[in-house]
């Protein structure tokens, strides 16, 4: 490299090359937390839609820390995520070459939504899907009961087949999201047994995960199109005077070698990336039909999570909730995995007990200045529109 006057380390992490649009449109996960059999069977992740941000107020309960026991504000999101439904199980087998799956069991009776998932055209289709799979369950179901038995004799990993319930959402979806989650804990009979007990049925968000948790949260960002290499890489402006313009990178390689680097910034696509952040707080766990799911022992206000008005682009919440701390990735309405996470937690950022003071009802729209209908009405008084009818 020739003779530099200032340090100028490269602009963007090479690490998430390329970037392009991904594929996997409603995230995937990757890596499952490490299996403890001496704990019981649990489930480690679940499916969620992002609604919207707010604010709440909190004590600090850090020792040592400089904000201990006083209140800061934290911007915190709110995801809906009504329950889930197992509708299978698969087992897979450790090989040289990583997991393969050995067989899948599926329940009896699959819902429309997952079967909605299997076709490109539910309308015009004669929706024979899983119908003959559903008399392998006639005269007591031997050859499920067998498939059950051969992946509790040869796999080492268990997942069950989920899928989310969008009909409970207002998002004009009728096609279930369907993943896979794994089981840990106990020894594969006791996973089996487990996900079998599981068939058919609902499980809830809190179910899987507790207040003051950290979590993962695996969902693709927000996209941005076709972008520069300013905004797409970080890349410093060139002086006000340059030709042909300054959002640019002056100089994109040597004459030799006679190509441009692929670690040179270039104009592309920007957002729509997958990714997965780490070490969520949840802050807490609401349950559908609450009206005092954000009353707190300083605020005895009995409301729930929908601010006034409704989220921005997503609308009011009627199912069960999560409220974590910061920003998660992409736009409103999108579906997102939260994942247990893979460390164990030791700092006391991580195991703090988190005790809410307020939570932010107002409206999303401008500058809310009421947390409820009824304190609106109180402050504003009568209305002639209201006394006139």
């Amino acid at each position: 490299m020739s003779h530099r006057k200032f340090e100028a380390p490269r602009h963007g992490h090479l690490g998430y090359l390329p970037k392009k649009r991904t594929k996997h449109h409603f995230g995937r996960i990757r890596s499952f937390p490490r299996d403890d059999a001496s704990k019981p069977c649990h489930l480690t992740a679940f499916r969620a839609y992002k609604a919207g941000m707010t604010h709440i107020v909190r004590g600090v309960d850090r020792p040592g820390a400089l904000m201990h026991k006083k209140e800061v504000v934290d911007a915190v999101t709110v995801l809906e995520a009504p329950p889930m439904v197992v509708v299978g199980v698969v087992g897979y087998v450790e090989t040289p070459r990583g997991l393969r799956a050995l067989t899948t069991v599926f329940a009896e009776h699959l819902s429309e939504e997952y079967k909605r998932r299997c076709y490109k055209n539910w309308f015009a289709s004669k929706r024979k899907a899983y119908t003959k799979y559903a008399k392998k369950y006639e005269n007591g179901g031997a050859d499920i009961e067998a498939e059950l038995t051969r992946i509790k004799k040869f796999c080492a990993v268990v997942r069950v087949i989920t899928h989310s319930q969008v009909r409970k959402l207002n998002l004009r979806i009728k096609k279930a999201h369907i993943m896979e989650i794994q089981i840990n804990g106990g020894d594969t009979a006791a996973k089996v047994d487990f996900a079998k007990s599981l068939f058919e049925k609902e499980f809830t968000i809190d179910s899987v995960f507790a207040k003051d948790e950290n979590l993962d949260v695996i969902g693709v960002t927000k996209g941005g199109g076709y972008e520069g290499v300013t905004a797409r890489w970080g890349v410093t402006r060139l002086p006000r005077k340059t030709h042909r313009g300054l959002r640019k990178v002056a100089c994109i390689g040597s004459w030799h070698p006679a190509r441009v680097s692929s670690t040179v910034p270039r104009a592309g696509q920007n957002g729509y990336h997958h990714r997965c952040e780490l070490n969520k707080k949840v802050y807490r766990i609401g349950k559908a039909g609450d009206g005092a799911s954000c009353q707190t022992e300083a605020d005895l206000t009995a409301k729930s999570i929908t601010p006034m008005g409704g989220f921005p682009h997503y609308g009011e919440i009627n199912e069960d909730w999560i409220m974590l701390k910061g920003a998660v990735v992409g736009v409103k309405k999108r579906p997102l995995i939260l994942r247990k996470s893979l460390m164990n937690h030791s700092s006391r950022k991580h195991l703090e007990d988190i005790d809410l003071k307020f939570i932010d009802t107002s409206s999303k729209m401008g500058h809310g200045r009421f947390q409820t209908k009824e304190e609106k009405a109180k402050f504003l008084g009568p209305l002639a529109s209201k006394t006139n009818q």
